[in-house]
């Protein structure tokens, strides 16, 4: 329930900022993707400001989050390793577990009889 709260509280003053800005920035921008002809560009595209700039930053999350990604790698591969070993201990723990399991005449509510070996004599 906290959660929800502290969600509200952050997402509800975002999401009024970020209308605010669109309203603010709605004057359309011509983007030329042309470096050698600004006066008529083999590709231009006219939008408003806020449009582009919400295209830039969700290319930008995009790209960062491609680049955390592949610098996570290493981690991705040591955590399949350890996973592979957790589980290959786990079947010799169960393994184990069935070899030394009370047979079937001994009771569950019974405690297995101790035996004492005496010392060899020498």
């Amino acid at each position: 329930m906290l959660r929800r709260i502290i969600s509200a509280l952050i997402l509800v003053p975002l999401t009024v900022i970020t209308i605010a800005f669109a309203v603010a920035n709605r004057q359309s921008v011509t983007v030329s993707f042309d470096p050698f002809s600004s006066t008529s560009p083999a590709y231009a595209a006219t939008l408003p400001l806020f449009v582009l700039i919400f295209v830039l930053m969700i290319l930008g999350v995009l790209l960062g989050g491609a680049a955390v990604w592949i610098g996570q790698t290493k981690w991705r591969r040591t955590a399949r390793r350890l996973d592979g070993e957790v589980r290959a201990l786990h079947q010799e723990l169960d393994t184990i577990r069935r070899r030394f399991a009370p047979g079937p005449s001994q009771t569950a509510g019974e405690p297995a009889p101790y035996t004492v070996n005496p010392p060899p004599i020498p």
